[in-house]
């Protein structure tokens, strides 16, 4: 080795331990490093619940008489810091957290970071997601040349800060079946995709902005997109408590789908749910969108006390509200204040406030009837011949009870008078003068007849009008304002102090516009540009619905107990001009899946997977398995099954016989629907809370008895057996098999391969599954009873060849097996 390698070998090395020592270096956050392990281990006896405050500590704030600075903690100095004493100490009883709380002491890198913290001076920070949002500055990046987008250029920073790179661009065909699902829930055609590739390879970046505006004005955008909504809103179609009646809200799913579809503004997406009612002249879908405060579980008529079953629906709108647009656990301070967040149980009961003066009954009524389980206050939504109409029946119905009701009141009066009669007969001079006062008008019977007659029959239209009119759920207040209590440790039957409608303390102050705060007031609060929370909420979330997480993991939880931002300053960038470019869910979406970070290859050397396994630094583009309706939307989709129409009442997909039997009270049965219904999306299919659609829940798709603002993702042996096995799913591959079939047989498992996985199919890959229909068809033709019962299927033709149907039935197993590959349900 000569003297200048050597040299050279010195300086990098050099260089490499003084990069690392810059890195060990870096400045501790309190908010990033110190405060989640605080609020993990000591917040619950030392933070904001003033009922379980220990030894009159609270290490969530400095000052103050229970402040930590000069009580617990001394800056500059671990050694007269008794909290340090405390965490480090080898005396059990001594010991922080105690072994009571079967909490994990702090390992060797925490106490490093918090006696780093203590001996830089412990500054305290305020809390980050309660600070107001600012645009931060653009940061400088070495690789200037990489990209120019904002989005970018925080990413970059972020890689660079830690010694990493960004990947390259994935390659035309994973990019279009990327952002086809991301943006639309299905796969794209093997004609979009290979014009696609064709327009790619003459102008990458007019190609990737063209597909994205045409994505993003198609129809399935909306049920895509707002499928996320109906997650966090947790909407199904029965009420999920004891007998789980039907109830019908499709209005609202659809109205969701109508306004992501028609770009409605986020500020007025908001206050349309949360005060849609309230508008001088509201409109229809206004009021339909007012339905959110009405999505909640509702328990059924004689089953608990109302004044029980009303409490709980308040706490369930005001849970919602907190997740929805706070992304807080508001609800932990029903009973106490909160033990992490400084949300006090008077917060609570303020907040609850707007939803408890509902002009409704508490409980359900009986799925039976006209009503279908829906619940007063409702609107009619038929069309403007029905709603005539049925305005004309009730006319006539009203008009025609007066008249019998008078008609009933004189022969009920004469039938008086006859017995009155027949008491005094006997000082009567006359018995004929009797009958003549005792006996009922015969026309006045006669015409009573007639008319109950009639009121029959027209309440039978009626009924037969309002049965075939679609019907929304909405939001009205009571005229006179409802007091609301704090109950003691939650107990509905325990009130305690009267409190008025409020904000929480600890969030900028709400402007009202009357005497008595309303729910439009704080829904423009919600939407003010001063609310550090609403903005960043919904921009993690949409963040979230294209890598898999949020910038905040914890996307239900921008609390203490949730995780710090990845990405603070481009969390605070996209929410301020979320706000400036007045709340354009569109445009947020396409500055999102235009930027270099979203293409970027999701394929990684496994020291690249290492180093950010989680791709928490987003050093490559997103992996993971899609959701279950995107699993079973595309089989349809791929296969030719796919119905294209929208909206209207949900369905139900074929399932076993006896699938509500376990759950049923009142002894309903699943009743499958057939046709073109049970090939619709599956963000129409009907939702039971007590028994959902088992080829989602599978999936991991939540029960929507709760508001759900992420879904988890597991890998269980239930998920292969149902892509395998679920009937549906093989007669999806009955039917592109039959579409392959068609094809010339040269080029038939290029086609179905591509048709399936978006990629064209290598030899390897061709030589198994030719192998593979060898073997089959052999099977098939050999076991003529197994062929029998493939050809039940997909409904064969009984004249069909013998031959023809084994090919049929192995082109089938091939469609199934190129289902159940994982390119195939795994977004790349």
């Amino acid at each position: 080795m000569d003297v200048k390698t050597l040299l050279s070998i010195c300086i990098t090395t050099a260089a490499f331990v003084c990069s690392s020592a810059d890195v060990g270096a870096e400045e501790v956050s309190f908010n990033r490093d110190i405060r989640p392990l605080l609020s993990k281990r000591c917040f619950a006896c030392h933070g904001p619940d003033e009922g379980s405050r220990e030894s009159g500590l609270r290490l969530d704030q400095p000052d103050g008489d229970e402040g930590a600075i000069g009580f617990a903690i001394e800056p500059g100095s671990v050694e007269d810091s008794e909290m340090w004493d405390r965490i480090t100490s080898d005396d059990e009883d001594l010991l922080m957290p105690p072994s009571d709380s079967h909490l994990e002491p702090f390992d060797e890198k925490e106490l490093d970071l918090i006696k780093r913290w203590i001996e830089s001076g412990a500054e305290y920070e305020t809390f980050w997601a309660f600070e107001p949002v600012a645009s931060p500055a653009l940061p400088t990046v070495e690789n200037r040349s990489w990209s120019d987008q904002p989005i970018d250029q925080f990413v970059l920073k972020s890689l660079e800060s830690s010694g990493l790179s960004a990947s390259s661009q994935a390659d035309a065909r994973t990019l279009i079946r990327r952002v086809t699902f991301d943006l639309i829930g299905l796969p794209p055609t093997r004609e979009e995709m290979n014009r696609f590739v064709k327009d790619f390879e003459k102008s990458p970046e007019q190609a990737w902005q063209t597909l994205i505006d045409e994505l993003l004005d198609r129809p399935q955008y909306g049920e895509h997109i707002g499928r996320y909504w109906l997650d966090l809103v947790r909407f199904a179609d029965s009420n999920g408590m004891h007998k789980d009646f039907h109830r019908d809200h499709v209005a609202y799913r659809d109205w969701v789908i109508r306004s992501f579809n028609e770009n409605l503004p986020y500020d007025d997406f908001v206050r349309d749910q949360m005060a849609g009612d309230l508008y001088d002249a509201p409109s229809t879908d206004q009021l339909i969108a007012s339905g959110f405060h009405r999505l909640h579980l509702i328990i059924d008529r004689g089953t608990a006390l109302p004044e029980e079953s009303f409490f709980k629906n308040v706490v369930d709108r005001t849970t919602a509200v907190g997740t929805a647009f706070l992304g807080l656990t508001v609800q932990c301070a029903q009973c106490h204040d909160h033990k992490f967040d400084p949300i006090s149980q008077k917060d609570f009961y303020a907040l609850s406030a707007f939803f408890n003066n509902i002009d409704a009954k508490p409980e359900t009524v009986s799925k039976k009837g006209p009503e279908r389980g829906f619940q007063p206050p409702y609107i009619l939504l038929g069309s403007d011949e029905d709603k005539s109409q049925l305005r004309r029946l009730n006319r006539e119905l009203r008009r025609i009870s007066k008249r019998a009701a008078e008609l009933e009141k004189i022969i009920e009066s004469a039938r008086s008078q006859a017995e009155k009669n027949t008491n005094a007969r006997h000082i009567k001079t006359s018995f004929v003068t009797d009958q003549q006062e005792a006996k009922p008008p015969a026309d006045a019977q006669t015409e009573l007849n007639e008319l109950q007659e009639k009121l029959e029959l027209l309440q039978q239209d009626r009924d037969r009008i309002d049965q075939r009119m679609p019907k929304a759920m909405v939001m009205r207040e009571r005229k006179k304002v409802r007091p609301t209590f704090i109950l003691e440790r939650g107990q509905y039957d325990a009130p305690g102090e009267e409190v008025t409608r409020n904000t929480p303390e600890f969030l900028p102050p709400m402007q009202i516009t009357g005497e008595v705060p309303t729910r439009m007031d704080l829904a423009n609060w919600f939407v003010a540009p001063e609310h550090p929370l609403t903005a960043r909420v919904a921009v993690n979330r949409i963040w979230q619905q294209f890598f898999g997480r949020g910038l905040v993991k914890t996307s239900e939880d921008f609390g203490n107990q949730g995780e710090v931002p990845s990405h603070p300053e481009l969390l605070d960038y996209l929410a301020h001009r979320f706000v400036e470019t007045g709340w354009d869910m569109k445009a947020l979406v396409k500055q999102i899946v235009m930027s270099k970070t979203y293409r970027q290859t999701s394929v990684s050397s496994p020291e690249q997977f290492n180093a950010d396994p989680d791709n928490r630094m987003l050093s490559r583009g997103p992996r993971y398995r899609l959701d279950a309706e995107m699993i079973r939307d595309q089989i349809l989709a791929t296969s030719g099954m796919l119905s294209q129409r929208m909206f209207g009442p949900s369905v139900k997909p074929p399932q076993p016989d006896g699938l509500w039997k376990s759950v049923s009270m009142i002894g309903e049965t699943y009743q499958p629907d057939s046709g073109e219904a049970t090939r619709r999306r599956s963000v129409y299919t009907f939702w039971k809370r007590s028994m959902p659609p088992p080829q989602m829940t599978i999936l991991n798709a939540p029960l929507r008895d709760a508001c759900i603002a992420r879904r988890e993702r597991t890998n269980t042996p239930t998920q292969a057996l149902l892509l395998l096995n679920e009937p549906e799913y093989f007669k999806a591959s009955a039917n592109l098999a039959t579409i392959v079939l068609q094809q010339p047989a040269p080029e038939r498992f290029d086609f179905a391969w591509e048709t399936v996985t978006s990629t064209p199919i290598d030899d390897e890959e061709k030589a198994e599954l030719q192998q593979l229909l060898h073997d089959v068809i052999k099977q098939y033709e050999s076991t003529p009873e197994s062929l029998e019962e493939m050809a039940q299927l997909f409904a064969a033709k009984d004249d069909l060849p013998t031959a023809e149907k084994a090919e049929l039935a192995a082109w089938t197993i091939i469609c199934s097996t190129l289902y159940n590959l994982d390119i195939t349900k795994t977004k790349n």
